[in-house]
């Protein structure tokens, strides 16, 4: 009778618990890790992706190897074959697997049909299991994210003293909406020169012959779990004091602000989530940290990013086919390219394309906002998403991008749709100061596109939007519009593709 532990790409923490439970009888248990080829062209993976994700489960086999695990490592153009052929060859009689985060991957690996049983071992790379979040919602009629993350806080007595939220508040957002005004002293990213098994894994990726998205080169990104720790250290020591105030600002040239640039870590395995919480926790008490900015962060981890897992696992399948304002517009090719005139979706884009990364307001204000005010087809919006971030998952994307982002889910997760006017993106950037276009203007021929599209998409969808408590007062000012201004706003949004 042998056990077998198969270790997937994003697993990969020494504790993660298939390999934990067989920690005793790690010499005696073979560890399997597989590259397939195939999994990468599922879609025009960012071409960092693929080089983070390939060379950080070289290294952790590595690792697995020192600490005296014997492991098998197969590069293969799918997973069955190598599977099934180790297996085979180390007369396995039951494999067993860490949950996978992946609905798409659950239901491929259970599908298997292997010489062996099959044993999935509850995830534990997060601080909430799936159970335990349907036990959460089971008996609520909203599933608000403030309710869960005020749970999340209590049950982990993260930021709490006795049963009251340190700082009196449960939430700072207030005070971390600083537009980016005058001259930022903004830090530098920790950064890595890629060692030989990265340089081997970038060699890869540039001769692959499938299409990729993004350039390969510099890669700079942490591949192993110390590298990450260091990142950690890196944003509590330089970054995580300032980090709240300008959480949302975007500003030309300065492609990470202060954000922590954990998050491809954390959904990798390489960082845990309690203790990031933890070790952020301790800096607030030991050098006096702005309350703000260190809840801001912590909302992230514990609040967002557990809640966005919680609800991919608890909705049914059919609503990641949801459509609620029936867009289906075609992506356009310069979410490819970034070859726009609107300097705020090329600034951003042109990051994405750079480095794989754009932080959270880059993602919800400008690409899908825009996304949204301008019709596009939700799925191949999503889809566009998980293939340009290193940090992508479906599990991160799906509920993401068609709940927060895009509203196709009609209200299940957010209250009402992220949409804003070039307003907005002139507040909280610099970017309208390099561009064409007047975001003063809604109409002729110097208008800004998110100043139509965003009154089109009130317009268009206003039957739909009334039963959104939130936008009637907005949903107003289109009474107020002159007919003909209305008119080339309808005539503009339509033509504009």
């Amino acid at each position: 009778m042998t056990t077998g532990i198969w270790v997937l790409g994003d697993q990969l923490y020494a504790g993660q618990a298939a390999l934990a439970q067989r920690d005793e009888h790690k010499t005696e248990t073979p560890v399997l890790m597989i590259e397939s080829r195939q999994h990468g062209q599922q879609r025009r993976y960012h071409a960092q992706k693929l080089v983070l994700v390939w060379s950080a489960m070289r290294h952790f086999a590595a690792e697995l190897k020192d600490a005296g695990w014997p492991v098998s490592y197969k590069i293969a153009e799918d997973f069955a074959t190598p599977l099934r052929q180790w297996i085979q060859e180390h007369d396995i009689t039951t494999l067993q697997v860490m949950e996978p985060s992946d609905r798409p991957f659950l239901t491929f690996l259970q599908a298997l049909d292997l010489p062996c049983d099959l044993e999935i071992i509850p995830n534990n790379h997060f601080l909430w299991s799936v159970d335990g979040f349907k036990a959460w919602a089971s008996d609520r009629k909203s599933l608000l994210m403030e309710s869960f993350y005020r749970a999340g806080r209590k049950e982990l007595n993260v930021l709490m003293a006795g049963d009251e939220p340190v700082g009196g508040q449960w939430n700072f957002d207030k005070e971390n909406r600083k537009p980016p005004k005058g001259k930022l002293d903004t830090p530098e990213p920790l950064t890595f020169a890629p060692d030989e098994i990265t340089q081997a894994v970038i060699e890869t990726v540039q001769t692959a012959d499938f299409p990729t998205f993004g350039a390969v080169e510099p890669f700079q990104w942490a591949v192993t779990r110390d590298q990450a720790l260091q990142v950690l250290d890196h944003f509590i020591a330089t970054r995580l004091n300032t980090f709240g105030p300008y959480q949302d600002a975007m500003v030309t040239g300065e492609d990470t602000m202060w954000h922590a640039l954990l998050s491809p870590y954390l959904n990798l395995g390489l960082l845990q989530p309690l203790e990031v919480i933890e070790v952020v926790e301790q800096a607030y008490h030991e050098q006096d940290l702005p309350i703000n900015s260190v809840e801001g962060f912590i909302r992230q981890v514990m609040g967002w990013r557990e809640y966005m897992r919680g609800l991919y696992w608890h909705v049914d399948e059919e609503y990641f086919d949801r459509n609620f304002f029936d867009h289906d517009r075609p992506l356009p090719d310069f979410f490819w390219t970034g070859d726009t005139d609107m300097n705020c979706l090329h600034q951003v884009i042109d990051q994405v394309q750079r480095t794989g990364y754009g932080h959270h307001i880059q993602r919800l204000m400008i690409l899908a906002n825009f996304a949204l005010i301008a019709g596009l087809q939700p799925q191949e919006v999503e889809d566009w998403f998980h293939a340009a971030f290193i940090d992508a998952y479906d599990w991160v994307m799906q509920t993401n991008v068609l709940g927060m982002g895009l509203f196709a889910d009609g209200g299940v997760l957010a209250s009402k749709p992220y949409s804003a006017s070039a307003n907005y993106v002139n507040r909280m950037s610099d970017y309208c100061k390099g561009c064409r276009y007047n975001h003063k203007a809604k109409t002729g021929d110097d208008a800004c596109p998110f100043n139509f599209f965003y009154w089109d998409f009130l317009d268009r969808h206003r039957d739909k939007l009334k039963s959104q408590g939130r936008m009637n007062f907005i949903l107003a000012n289109l009474d107020k519009m002159n007919p003909e201004d209305l008119d080339e706003i309808r005539d503009r949004a339509a033509n504009f593709f």
